[in-house]
């Protein structure tokens, strides 16, 4: 398929440590992007997750750690 999007778990989970941080980063990201957040990426994807997570494999979007 032309313009498909791929991207692997490990592709982007070096970016958090985490599958369950990864999960929650990439979620509010697509929310943001579906209420009409400007992309930080140039993608041909369509899809809102996947522009989540290409933004995050990019570096553009960051889990911030909480102090303790």
């Amino acid at each position: 398929m032309k313009g498909k999007v791929q991207i692997s778990t490990e592709d982007v989970l070096d970016k958090t440590n985490s599958i369950y941080k990864l999960v929650i980063l990439a979620s509010k990201r697509a929310l943001e992007l579906n209420e009409g957040s400007p992309k930080l990426v140039e993608t041909d994807s369509k899809r809102i997750s996947t522009i989540a997570l290409e933004e995050i494999k990019a570096g553009k979007i960051v889990m911030k750690e909480k102090k303790k």
